[in-house]
């Protein structure tokens, strides 16, 4: 929905400093294989700022309207409907994408799909509490354009993914001057005011069930039946040594 107006603010002075970052994080984060299969949803047009598209030979773009960098493979498809197997891809990449999706559960229940147990999962997003955020998005609406991103804190997408059991195993904040990581458990991360935009990195968790046999029941008087034949036999001994 309307991302393009995304990709045009990228281009600005602000966006080029958000954009920066971002690729800082991507590239620290990008830690499969070249072999792998890596998956963005949403194109971003700056896709050569945090990949190299001619090593990692199964890096894909799936977007419905934009344009990737030219040397990424690109697949024109629905998020809610990813055109790929189960459990087939290594990490998958969101830049701002459920801010403009209508239906964002659908959006991660499709990633939890198609990840590989294990897989990694990388978001983007902005920070709704943020005052130049808040200021853009009113700003637009007042003068028509077509920005209404339905903003969604980093917390409440935190949740969303524990219930498809991801772990968030990073997170970081971006203020437009600098980079800030946090890496302590998730429920300890806060968001502050200045900052502009958060990244989170998660790992789709798979939790096997150990099957418990049933619980084997003793006879109580079995038990002492055989400890009272051992202490007569016992007696017995003692005697006629």
């Amino acid at each position: 929905m309307h991302r393009k107006v995304l990709i045009d603010w990228f281009a600005g002075s602000k966006g080029k400093i958000l954009q920066a970052q971002e690729a800082i994080f991507l590239q620290r984060s990008i830690t499969v294989s070249c072999k792998q299969t890596i998956v963005q949803l949403g194109a971003l047009g700056w896709e050569n700022k945090f990949i190299d598209c001619q090593l990692y030979k199964q890096f894909i773009v799936l977007d419905d309207e934009q344009e990737a960098w030219p040397e990424s493979k690109i697949l024109r498809c629905l998020n809610t409907e990813l055109p790929l197997q189960s459990e087939s891809v290594d990490m998958v990449i969101l830049p701002h994408l459920l801010e403009f999706d209508n239906d964002k559960h659908q959006v991660l229940r499709e990633v939890e799909r198609i990840l590989k147990a294990e897989g990694k999962l990388i978001i983007f997003g902005f920070n709704p509490w943020n005052v130049y955020i808040n200021y853009q998005y009113l700003l637009r609406r007042a003068n028509g354009a077509p920005w209404l991103p339905q903003l969604v804190s980093r917390t409440k997408i935190e949740d969303w993914l524990r219930l498809l059991n991801f772990e968030v195993e990073l997170a970081a904040g971006f203020d437009f001057d600098a980079m800030h990581i946090d890496a302590e458990h998730a429920e300890r991360r806060k968001h502050k005011l200045h900052v502009a935009a958060y990244a989170m990195r998660a790992i789709k968790r798979r939790y096997h069930l150990i099957p418990i046999g049933a619980e084997k029941k003793y006879r109580s008087d079995m038990v002492m039946a055989k400890l009272m034949d051992i202490s007569i036999k016992q007696n017995k001994y003692d005697e006629n040594s």
